[in-house]
């Protein structure tokens, strides 16, 4: 049995919806009025509701340009051998010259098992229906992020000082666009409807777009891919989404960026820590904690401990936060006992017999091998959390 289910209470979950429903719409209201006034409403050109991009999938101009754009990827290793760089396989280097060098032979895999009949029967024996539905609905959620994180990743690279700089944000919306494709073609393999962004996901993303600077940081790399992270760590050894694994590498790189950039480029006392900026990451931390009651139901139908989860992410996230230089309105250790009292207190109303727990101490991540990449990005749990 790959998933244990967990016990709900209905009427929770059901109010939890409706509160997500009336917020949804209010808020899309207020941001299209916004936006006609020349405020700033939303800021993405993304239609969730479709699961595109404003103007449709355009899938002509992509295989046109960003699929032939990988194929045909040159070498500096090869075309300039000259340089200081390394970055050709030994199978690159042989077959340098064939269509497909720029994509690894897991990636072109991954990808002819989503298109075919094949890998879409694989999921329906694997998965209940209902499995199913909770699969894509916590997976589209991080699916509407790529395409978030697409966008922010694109707006970042004006930001950034250096050449090498540069160049890492511009490989980050190179592997955004790649994730964005990929994870979404798989979502749609399971045959299931594909939600739309929940006001909570929408809060959370709009929140990295808008942000000012290089906080764009924080909200995404620090926040979102750390969802992400979480997401596709805990579902890398289920049958059919192996090719997470991949998004997962990739992943823990972004994640490590802003770290990497700060030291080569300090943030000044100020913009770490001024009262503004540690409230506005404040606000945009926040949407995490509807977003996990409002997934509470999808998560406890494949075996996950919805607070488990946001504990594990909120965590890292802190450690991520710290590491970085974004300054919060309280320290690390004093924010995770606020936010794992909230849990404790939500549980102990909806769950009966609930004792307490630390949900900052848990880890969802499943497979080995990310398990083993997260513990050299965050160390031990227990180092963390209070």
């Amino acid at each position: 049995m790959k998933f244990e289910k967990l016990p709900v209470n209905p009427r929770i979950v059901a109010a939890n919806r409706e509160v997500e429903r009336a917020a949804n719409k209010a808020i899309r209201a207020f941001d299209a009025v916004k936006s006609k006034l020349g405020l700033r409403g939303r800021a993405a050109a993304y239609d969730d509701e479709a699961y595109e991009f404003v103007g449709g999938p355009n899938d002509a101009m992509r295989r046109k340009h960003y699929d032939k754009s990988l194929r045909l990827l040159w070498k500096a290793e090869q075309a300039a051998p000259w340089s200081t760089f390394n970055d050709a396989t030994d199978g690159e280097k042989v077959l340098i010259g064939m269509a497909e060098r720029g994509m690894s032979d897991a990636e072109k895999a991954a990808r002819a098992r989503i298109s075919s009949a094949e890998f879409r029967a694989l999921l329906d024996r694997e998965y209940t229906l209902a499995e199913k539905k909770a699969i894509v609905a916590i997976l589209s959620a991080i699916g509407h992020g790529e395409a978030y994180a697409w966008m922010v990743s694109a707006s970042t690279l004006t930001e950034v000082k250096s050449t090498g700089a540069k160049a890492a944000v511009t490989m980050q919306v190179m592997e955004e666009a790649k994730h964005f494709v990929v994870l979404r073609e798989l979502i749609q393999a399971f045959n299931v409807e594909v939600p739309r962004q929940s006001a909570w996901e929408y809060l959370l993303l709009e929140g990295a777009l808008k942000a000012r600077g290089l906080d764009k940081f924080f909200g995404m790399n620090v926040i979102v891919e750390t969802v992400a992270l979480n997401i596709f760590g805990m579902f890398s050894d289920k049958p059919g989404l192996e090719v997470l694994r991949l998004f997962h590498l990739d992943e823990s790189r972004h994640t490590a960026l802003p770290d990497n950039y700060f030291k080569e480029f300090p943030m000044t006392a100020w913009e770490r820590g001024n009262p503004r900026a540690r409230l506005a990451r404040l606000k945009m931390v926040l949407p995490l904690l509807p977003l996990v009651f409002f997934l509470e139901a999808d998560l406890s139908e494949l075996g996950v401990d919805p607070f488990s989860f946001a504990g594990a992410v909120l965590r890292k996230t802190t450690v991520l936060s710290e590491r970085s230089g974004f300054k919060l309105p309280m320290p690390g250790t004093q924010l995770m006992s606020v936010f794992n009292a909230a849990f404790n207190a939500y549980c102990s109303a909806t769950r009966e017999g609930h004792v307490w727990q630390n949900y900052m101490n848990a880890e969802t991540t499943h497979g080995v091998a990310e398990a083993a990449i997260e513990r050299e990005i965050f160390g031990s749990p227990a180092l963390h959390a209070a």
